[in-house]
């Protein structure tokens, strides 16, 4: 037995590709709005024209039927006072013959009617003439009608005609004869708008015909002058996408003298300047490489022999003076400085120049953090803080160039002690199945989130007159993130204000492996996700030794 699913989430997803469809699409949108619009235009234009016509049609047959009315009427009085009949015999069959004689006249009329006025008071009595029987309906003639014809006067009312009769819209018209030796009595024609409504329907139906046409015609023309006004607008997005991806020399194609293409000569003569300073600042990037490259190696072979000078003039200050004992001491010192910050820059001109290259071996990254923080740890007595490290409890081990990582843990834990203000410095390590990572976190001064999204810049300082306790270049942490995306890992920071700060290194466990989370928090809010690996190769593959128990 199968179940079938429901229809719901096809139909949601139908409607959110519709929705999407619709946001994405300007020239959709514009064409639909233009031809609902038009549409409410049509149907209103429609109505009041079909309103118009049909009242119209009404009172120009309404006024030929009175005036029909009117004279059957007089004709049918003429004939009474002319006709010699003095029994009620003759009198009906001049009743019938009038009523007989109405339909052959012809004009629309249904039938007709002659009844003796209720007021009437002569002694020789007729039967009602009715012709077709029919009309005797409550319907057609109501006693609101006979009411007003027997205060005298032409009166006509709007009726609907029985089925019987062939349906359809009427009018029914009447007013008072007065028939020989029988008296008063009313004289009722009614008459069919059937011909009118044909002709309303054929209107009705012509309009509809001509407004699907009109709508049609509407939304194509909406949908070609967008497609021709948009079409430039959309080249503008792609030429601006390929920009973007650094093909500098795209350009638009412009035509004309209108308005697209005053957007697209501007257009391009943004490009054009976006490309000169483009170029001109990648030509000083150049330069500005090339030299601190050359400088430093160039100050290589002075500085050896400085060394070579130096390790001679410490060795033997115990034979001086004190105070050439202490300029030897502060000699030895500052040319360590600055032999750290040479090679701070030659890794720098190295990874500038794409040369910088990684010797991978398979290692476990508490030990790398434990080796950072034997060799911190002099210098973290000093400045009174006291380092903590946790971990998961079983191997966090990993493909990666132990030298470059120990490098990264070393800069975050120096940097931590630094700014730390002689409070404990936290350190956390964790893996998951995808990658390993390393949070260092310090309970200093912290810093401000801007300053957290710029701590990775070269030579960039959140505040440039504090005085550094342990030296440096302020290129550490710049050469900590290129060692992360080296690895195809992440290198991110977070503090704030007298919360102190917390960096965290993730790397993956295999080259290959995608990291969508690190298996550790970054700050005390954040929890960690467990990620997967988006790519199903050999590379991709888990370490299994540590998946037993799933």
């Amino acid at each position: 037995m199968s179940l079938q699913p429901s229809g719901e989430p096809g139909a949601r997803g139908w409607a959110g590709r519709v929705v999407d469809r619709w946001r994405s699409s300007l020239r959709l949108r514009v064409s639909t709005t233009t031809v609902l619009v038009g549409v409410a235009g049509l149907i209103l234009l429609g109505a009041v024209v079909t309103v118009t016509i049909r009242d119209g049609l009404f009172e120009a047959r309404r006024d030929e039927i009175l005036a029909d009315a009117t004279a059957r009427t007089r004709s049918a009085q003429q004939s009474f006072d002319a006709a010699i009949a003095n029994t009620s015999t003759q009198v009906q069959e001049l009743a019938y013959n009038l009523v007989a004689g109405s339909r052959a006249g012809g004009g629309g009329v249904v039938g007709s009617m002659l009844l003796r006025s209720p007021d009437e008071s002569a002694q020789v009595l007729i039967n009602d003439a009715v012709l077709p029987e029919r009309l005797l309906d409550g319907a057609v003639l109501t006693e609101e009608m006979r009411a007003a014809v027997a205060d005298g006067g032409q009166h006509w009312q709007s009726i609907s005609l029985p089925l019987s009769t062939g349906g359809g819209p009427g009018i029914i018209v009447g007013s008072e004869v007065t028939l020989p030796v029988a008296g008063v009595h009313e004289f009722y024609v009614v008459y069919s708008l059937d011909p009118e409504e044909d002709t309303l329907t054929l209107v009705t139906q012509v309009l509809s015909a001509g407004a699907v046409v009109l709508l049609i015609f509407l939304g194509a023309m909406t949908w070609f002058i967008a497609q021709r006004v948009l079409g430039p607008v959309r080249q503008a997005a792609r030429t601006a996408e390929r920009l973007a991806d650094g093909l500098l020399d795209e350009r638009l194609d412009v035509r004309g003298h209108d308005e697209l293409a005053t957007l697209g000569r501007t257009f391009n003569e943004m490009a054009e300047s976006l490309q000169d300073q483009i170029e001109r600042m990648a030509e000083l990037s150049r330069l500005q490489q090339r030299f601190v490259s050359d400088v430093s190696h160039e100050l290589r072979t002075p500085l050896t022999t400085i060394r070579m000078a130096s390790e001679v003039l410490h060795a033997s200050r115990e034979d001086f003076a004190p105070a050439v004992r202490r300029s030897a001491e502060l000699l030895q010192t500052q040319l360590d400085r600055f032999e750290q910050m040479l090679a701070d820059l030659l890794e720098i001109s190295r990874f500038d120049a794409g040369a910088a290259l990684l010797d991978v071996e398979e290692r476990d990254l508490q030990d790398v953090v434990a080796h950072a923080v034997e060799l911190a740890a002099p210098l973290a007595e000093r400045s009174g803080s006291r380092i903590t490290v946790t971990g998961p409890g079983r191997p966090c081990t990993a493909d990666f160039d132990a030298r470059r990582v120990d490098r990264i843990v070393r800069n975050l834990l120096v940097n931590a002690i630094e700014h730390g203000e002689g409070r404990p410095i936290d350190i956390a390590v964790g893996v998951n199945e995808v990658a390993v990572a390393v949070v260092v976190r310090d309970h200093g001064a912290g810093m401000t989130p801007e300053a957290a999204s710029r701590v990775f810049d070269r030579f960039w300082r959140a505040d440039p007159a504090r005085a550094r306790t342990t030296g440096g270049t302020g290129l550490g942490l710049s050469i900590s993130m290129e060692d992360a995306r080296l690895h195809g890992g992440t290198l991110e920071a977070w503090g704030r204000p007298e919360l102190g700060a917390a960096f965290r290194l993730t790397l993956p466990r295999r080259a290959g492996l995608v990291i969508s989370s690190s298996p550790l928090p970054l700050h005390p809010g954040e929890a960690p996700v467990q990620p997967v690996a988006d790519d199903a190769g050999p590379t991709s593959v888990p370490d299994l030794e540590n998946l037993g128990g799933r």
